[in-house]
């Protein structure tokens, strides 16, 4: 069955909408904390270099100044990933949740395990127990835009 391109492009818009809330719920919320007191700019356990590029270094990163741009890629980067799911996914066994965990596993490790590998770990110095608790975030992340993706195609 060929799934139609608006499906498609809608699986995208959703998922892309549910990878921004997710993110929010995660990071923001808990991580950062919604007025800057969470584990992730700790002082205590957080490397300084990374606090300060989210806190103190210029130009601070667009998610903090004008978060626009970044929603708006963010729904770029969850229609790439239902073209992605589209043209792969009939070479996966069916069903909603088996074919959701295959692409949430690449979206995990083609994206965000690269990402926290060479950007927070090599790059700020990020201590490896606050990477483990990013990817944990990232995990919910993924398969969280991945299901959406998934069961909207699936219909």
């Amino acid at each position: 069955m060929q799934i139609p391109i608006s499906r498609t492009l809608l699986a995208g818009l959703a998922g892309g909408a549910v990878l921004n809330l997710v993110m929010v719920l995660t990071f923001r919320l808990v991580g950062f904390g919604w007025n800057g007191g969470g584990i992730l700019l700790n002082p205590s356990v957080q490397s300084q270099k990374l606090i300060a590029v989210w806190t103190r270094m210029e130009p601070l990163p667009l998610v903090v100044t004008r978060p626009a741009p970044i929603i708006t890629g963010l729904m770029l980067f969850g229609m790439g990933h239902a073209v992605i799911y589209r043209w792969l996914s009939p070479s996966w066994p069916p069903g909603c949740m088996a074919r959701a965990i295959r692409l949430a596993a690449l979206i995990f490790f083609l994206s965000f395990v690269f990402w926290e590998f060479f950007t927070p770990f090599n790059q700020f110095g990020e201590p490896f127990l606050l990477l483990v608790f990013e990817l944990v975030f990232w995990a919910i992340i993924a398969l969280s835009e991945a299901y959406t993706i998934a069961c909207i195609i699936e219909l």
